[in-house]
Parts: structure tokens; C-alpha cells; sequence
């Protein structure tokens, strides 16, 4: 093993990332796992997804995870000041409470293109701050509680999640994509193109009890409307801003802040990173969405590449880079 490491800097804003050499990381955490990355999954947040082998472990960590583990995990990104626990490098430091084995079966490609999206919308369905659903399992029946959930556009983790927790599923989307969210687990699909979409919506969930709206994608706006005109309360976790003034005043909307440091040490992470994800992983039930797109094979060196072709704008794929 080589006992240097490389990292990707950007020293400031609007200039091209170099990469530069430091020790790797040899003082961790009690509660930290080194991680020796073979994929990095792109994201608007920089420097969170990666997958790839444990390198060394902390004493607590031990009891999960061992060196040449193959693991997801969720880095720290730019949530705080310590570059060692940045994703884009060699070997990252990552908590090992958003750390998750994978099955042999699982590339790492596609282990790489989901630690972020099933953060987000875990802690969106299950925090207290939000809608505070009851947590996924592997032997949850479906549709077992006898309610429903709203997920406002293609909500691929959540709908698995959802489901897992025993929810039934409404989603709206594209007639594109219809089958792509039955085919996640969602129930009943609605397109968000039809003129009256927001009104057979809430005919639909009016028709049972809905436990809330998770706002998958697009502006929250129509999401409120439907809290808005149901007779139920429904809350809403929204996966975008919620511009001032734009809410109904009956409507509780709120923004999901899940970044590696808001969700660390949460409960939530060992219900899913520890708990259910890698049941439902090694039992081939969770599906990889959105599907990765390899943009380069070409370490570090490829980053750069990968993150301006993510400012050109992608739908319905990770662009992820391997490790040369």
C-alpha cells in the first residue's frame, strides 16, 4: 500500500481543480472507518458519495466493519472544515454510522449512486422534523399501515423507502416515466402534466389517511397547493428551497437539510445505513435509482470532467467516475 494519498482541491470559485499529494489519514475517530475509494458518484452537494474497500477502522467502527469490507458511504463533503472527510481523494474519512456493506453482486459503480439520495429522503420520511414515519424494514408487508404518501415527482429512494415502511404509494411524474415508479413500488401515478392534476390528487388521498407529502422534485409549489386544498393536515418535506411567502398559511413546508453533518450520529442512520439498507441490499430488494453513468475512468484526473458535464444538467442518471 502506498502511504500517500491524493486529493482534489479547488482553491476558489470558477477555476478548475488540481489535485495534490498528503499523508493518508492514520489518526481516526473512535467512531471513523478509512475508506480506499474505487467510485465517485457526482452530486450539487461536492464530495459525498463514494464507494470502495475499508482501509482501517476505529475502535468502535470495529464492531461493524473490518479492513477490505466492500462499502457505500456518505463523506462529509463540504459540511465541515476538515478536508480529510471531503470524498474527493484516494482514502476519506467517513463516519461509520453512514457507511453501509454491500454484497458481492453489487458493483461499485452502482453502490456509489445513492448514499446522498437515501439520506435525503430518509431523513425527510423519518426525522421528527419532518414527517416522522415509522422506519423501512425487510419484512414489512406492503401497504400494512393502511395509509398512503404523496411523493411529488420521481422520488426513487423514497419510494422504496415508503414502501418498505409500509405505505401505499402516489406519486406523480412524466408519462415517460410511469413505468420506470411502478416498477420502484409506487401504487397509484398521476401526471403532473394534466391541467388537474393537483385536484385528482387530493381526491385520491382524501379517500384514506395520508401521513404527509415528501416533495421529490421540481418546485414545492404544487405540493403545498395539495396540502392546501385536502381536508387532512398534511405536512410537507420539501427536497428544494421554499421561497418565503409562496405557502398557504394552513401549510407546514420545510426544506430538508440533510448534508453529512445534519444527519451524523442521527437514529436515522442506523435504521437505514445500518439496519434495513443492507438487509434489503444483500436480499437484492432495493433498486439502484437513479442508474449511474460512467463519465470517466480516470481517478481524480476524471472529476472535473464529471462536475462540468453535471452543470450541463442530467435526468435520470448519477454521473459517477472510477478509479484508475
Amino acid at each position: 500500500m502506498t502511504n500517500m494519498n491524493r486529493s482534489l482541491w479547488q482553491d476558489k470559485a470558477g477555476v478548475p481543480g488540481v489535485i495534490r499529494e498528503s499523508p493518508i489519514p492514520s489518526q481516526i475517530a473512535d467512531e471513523q472507518i478509512v475508506v480506499k475509494v474505487h467510485v465517485w458518484a457526482m452530486n450539487p452537494a461536492d464530495a459525498v458519495d463514494i464507494a470502495g474497500t475499508v482501509e482501517s477502522v476505529g475502535s468502535a467502527a470495529a464492531a461493524k466493519f473490518k479492513p477490505g469490507d466492500r462499502v457505500l458511504g456518505l463523506a462529509l463533503g463540504t459540511a465541515v472544515a476538515k478536508p480529510e472527510q471531503g470524498a474527493f481523494q484516494d482514502y476519506v474519512i467517513v463516519d461509520y454510522s453512514m457507511a453501509c456493506k454491500i454484497p458481492d453482486s453489487m458493483s461499485f459503480t452502482n453502490a456509489s449512486a445513492f448514499p446522498l439520495c437515501i439520506a435525503t429522503a430518509a431523513y425527510g420520511l423519518f426525522s421528527k422534523d419532518y414527517l416522522g414515519l415509522p422506519f423501512p424494514t425487510t419484512s414489512t408487508a406492503p401497504n400494512c399501515t393502511g395509509k398512503s404518501i404523496l411523493i411529488w415527482g420521481v422520488g426513487s429512494n423514497a419510494i422504496q423507502l415508503c414502501k418498505a415502511a409500509g405505505f401505499e404509494v402516489l406519486t406523480t411524474c412524466s408519462a415517460h416515466n410511469a413505468e420506470y415508479v411502478k416498477g420502484l413500488g409506487a401504487d397509484k401515478v398521476f401526471y403532473y402534466t394534466d391541467a388537474d392534476a393537483i385536484d385528482q390528487v387530493v381526491v385520491e388521498l382524501d379517500k384514506g389517511k395520508c401521513v404527509g407529502i415528501f416533495q421529490a422534485a421540481g418546485e414545492p409549489g404544487p405540493s403545498c397547493q395539495v396540502a392546501h386544498k385536502s381536508r387532512q393536515t398534511l405536512r410537507v418535506a420539501a427536497s428544494n428551497p421554499v421561497p418565503e411567502g409562496t405557502v398557504p398559511e394552513s401549510v407546514d413546508a420545510k426544506m430538508i437539510f440533510a448534508s453529512g453533518g445534519a444527519v451524523i450520529y442521527y437514529e436515522i442512520n442506523k435504521a437505514t445505513f445500518a439496519g434495513y439498507l443492507p438487509e434489503a441490499l444483500a436480499q437484492g430488494t432495493y433498486k439502484v435509482a437513479p442508474a449511474p453513468d460512467i463519465v470517466s475512468t480516470k481517478g481524480l484526473e476524471g472529476i472535473q470532467e464529471a462536475l462540468d458535464s453535471l452543470k450541463k444538467g442530467v435526468s435520470a442518471k448519477k454521473l459517477v467516475v472510477v478509479a484508475n
